[in-house]
């Protein structure tokens, strides 16, 4: 074997330990969730070696101190304007978020969450981006903590077949810039990837049990084979954003940055609802809310059968595994939107699991 794709082959070995490795999304919109320390412990307990917060919270990032566990820490869509606006706002949140706790191992820093292209805050993603990027490399964070911003994949469309996948015209002048420049930076996209959503939204052509993951369920898309959903919404995205900043060129680019084992794409929140009733009951469903797909069952197929298929790869990108973030930890009862959105999490407040999910 040739010593340039035996080097590849030992890389894609060595990422899967890393990249495939499950983190979860600490969600806190919620009462009655417990402190900030019991959070970590119940993560070092659970073997979850990372973490998304959204926001800089100073209980948390202290619990977080000398914990081993690898944080993908948000900006605030609220901050970003002043973020945007110079390069010393940007050293300031450097200093107090990340230089000011040495400790903690960040790996990512998400500017904006799920920004619209036509949100008051999407002009304000990029120069936050670029500022924070700046100020991270000069504060000696640059190799190894990378600033991207997470997107929806409904900025997509003609999605099927995945490879078909491209961003809608009045997207791309939002988010060709953004990819651009994680490009030029080697970090990923930030991508929600949500096969949930996806079923709810069309349960007539999509069948449970490939949202589900389910094994011996898939689909033909023009000549390529999917047994999952989750696989096809993210080579959609990965195909939209090969068509506007062009194809991986080499080995090295395809794996992304060696040292720290980046890929194109990072599925930054994914996860399955188990309710979509009040607590208690009393407040009656509503055609728009009826999900009977949301239940604690299919919450753990789901999430049991996606700690193994992100270790893969997908058939665009066959061998590299897919570093992910499971929504959320715990419930969030304070979260908007509609009550399914509200009972995501795969803890309950006590620290007691809602179902076996083994994080290896």
């Amino acid at each position: 074997m040739p010593a340039i794709l035996m080097v590849g082959l030992l890389l894609i070995i060595s990422l899967d330990s890393t990249v495939g490795e499950v983190g979860v999304c600490n969600g806190r919109l919620g009462k009655k969730l417990p402190p900030p320390s019991k959070v970590i412990s119940l993560y070092k307990q659970n073997n979850i070696k990372r973490m998304r917060l959204y926001d800089p919270h100073p209980p948390t990032l202290d619990a977080l101190c000398g914990s081993g566990i690898e944080l993908m820490l948000g900006v605030p869509d609220a901050d970003l304007p002043i973020l945007a606006d110079c390069l010393d706002n940007a050293r300031s949140w450097v200093q107090g978020n990340i230089t000011s706790y040495p400790d903690v191992s960040f790996r990512h820093i998400a500017v904006g969450n799920e920004i619209e292209a036509d949100s008051e805050f999407a002009p304000f993603v990029l120069p936050a981006m670029q500022n924070l990027y700046d100020a991270v490399c000069e504060a000696g964070h640059g190799n190894r903590i990378r600033v991207s911003t997470s997107v929806k994949t409904d900025l997509i469309e003609n999605s099927y077949p995945p490879k078909n996948g491209e961003f809608k015209c009045d997207a791309v002048p939002y988010i060709k810039p953004i990819l651009e420049f994680l490009k030029e930076t080697r970090s990923p996209l930030l991508v929600s990837v949500y096969p949930y959503f996806a079923y709810i939204g069309d349960r007539v052509n999509i069948n449970l049990s490939y949202a589900l993951l389910e094994p011996n369920s898939g689909v033909n898309a023009d000549g390529v084979y999917y047994d999952n959903l989750f696989y096809a919404i993210y080579d959609a995205m990965d195909a939209a954003v090969e068509k506007l900043v062009g194809p991986s060129e080499g080995e090295v680019e395809r794996l992304g940055d060696e040292s720290s084992g980046m890929g194109r794409m990072v599925a930054s929140e994914t996860g399955w609802s188990s309710k979509n009733r009040s607590e208690n009951g009393s407040r009656p469903l509503s055609a728009g809310d009826e999900s009977p797909a949301a239940t604690v069952e299919n919450a753990k197929k789901y999430n049991n059968n996606l700690m193994r298929i992100v270790k893969k790869g997908t058939p665009r990108r066959p061998g590299r595994p897919i570093e992910t973030y499971i929504f959320a930890m715990f419930d969030e009862n304070e979260k908007p939107g509609n009550e399914e959105e509200r009972h995501f999490g795969i803890f309950d407040a006590d620290g007691k699991p809602k179902y076996p999910l083994c994080f290896t």
